[in-house]
């Protein structure tokens, strides 16, 4: 089968190590990732902000990218979920509405490939250290991943899962909103990084580097020595 990286904007720019996560996991269950260069942003910004027709350009360059995938794969929830809303712009016309399902329908963020394609809830993988998990709003909200990222962790020998408080509260990152209402998202990640403080937690994981570069972020600012990671290179550096 013919499964292709959709590594996103933030993970490609930012957050390199998080493909090659991903990649070298997947190879382990004999998964060959391919990555067709032409795949550009999703077009979620444009979408949020109202800007459907500029939307619609980025949404056929990534329907060209994978018109021929199997599976697409992407380490974030919040760019998978954006996938889920290309029929919404390609509605009027049916030959774009038809590849927008289609590439909906193959389209996966990496925990759901892992356990619900592959049936993996358990990499072999060890992390000796106290960990928290932020479930990102898109992940969780549009696409229904709840169980897949903790039967991961959960396998995970040695790693301590303590519960964060008011864990589906937004982080406050929300792409444009964060720009537009900064004083509110200020105010939300604080929040959010307040509720990580109290699990004492070594390591925040999480699924979508949007969400972790914001609270990250505000981690650094209070000087407060919590690492932050996606699952999959939490998975991977405890396998390697």
């Amino acid at each position: 089968m013919k499964v292709s990286l959709f590594i996103t904007c933030l993970s490609d720019a930012l957050y390199p190590r998080v493909g090659e996560a991903m990649v070298r996991l997947l190879a382990k269950y004999g998964v060959s990732l391919q990555f067709p260069t032409v795949q550009t942003c999703c077009g979620q910004p444009a979408f949020n902000s109202g800007y459907w027709k500029e939307a619609r350009e980025s949404a056929k360059t990534i329907l060209d990218a994978f018109e021929d995938s199997d599976f697409v794969i992407s380490p974030s929830g919040s760019c998978t979920g954006m996938i889920h809303h290309y029929p919404k712009l390609f509605e009027d016309d049916p030959v774009m509405l038809e590849r927008a399902n289609r590439l909906q329908s193959k389209s996966y963020e990496f925990t759901q490939f892992l356990v619900q394609v592959l049936g993996v809830t358990d990499v072999g993988a060890a992390f000796p250290h106290k960990v928290t998990y932020h479930p990102s709003c898109h992940g969780s909200r549009i696409l229904g991943v709840k169980d897949e990222p903790l039967a991961l962790i959960q396998n995970v020998k040695g790693l301590e899962l303590v519960p964060l408080p008011f864990a589906e509260d937004c982080c406050g990152f929300g792409g444009t909103f964060a720009v537009k209402m900064a004083d509110i998202s200020g105010a939300m990640v604080t929040e959010k990084v307040d509720h990580v403080l109290e699990t004492e937690a070594e390591v925040l994981v999480g699924l979508d580097m949007a969400c972790l570069l914001n609270i990250a972020g505000n981690l650094r600012y209070r000087n407060e020595p919590v690492r932050v990671m996606h699952l999959a290179e939490l998975l991977y550096e405890g396998v390697k």
